[in-house]
């Protein structure tokens, strides 16, 4: 098993800035990416960025240039820079292991105040 610890949420106002963390524990072997998704009521959950092991990054075009997602062992982080109000959500930690396991962090909340 794998568990994923999310820290680094909270409200902001429109402009400023936020750091999440994710930190994995227990059976982290081999991971192929660490990733953040962030879902709001009623919506599907949406990709935000991953990087892989071997450092590759892929953003969604809503946070392109203002979010930059990194990696360090079993440890990501999200700088989002320039947030605005429809970044509001829950964030989510993912890891997926060459193994094909993927597990979830429990949420952290990001509210961006207009």
């Amino acid at each position: 098993q794998v568990q994923l610890v999310e820290s680094g949420g909270g409200l902001v106002q429109s402009g400023g800035s936020l750091r999440l963390s994710c930190a994995a524990s227990g059976r982290v072997f081999s991971i192929y990416y660490m990733g953040w998704y962030r879902q709001n009521p009623g919506k599907q959950r949406e990709l935000v960025a991953t990087i892989t092991s071997g450092g590759l990054t892929n953003y969604a075009d809503s946070v392109k240039g203002r979010f930059t997602i990194s990696k360090d062992n079993a440890k990501s982080t999200l700088q989002m820079n320039n947030l605005k109000p429809e970044d509001t959500a829950v964030y989510y930690c993912n890891i997926r292991l060459t193994a094909g396991y993927v597990y979830w962090g429990q949420g952290t909340q990001v509210t961006v105040s207009s």
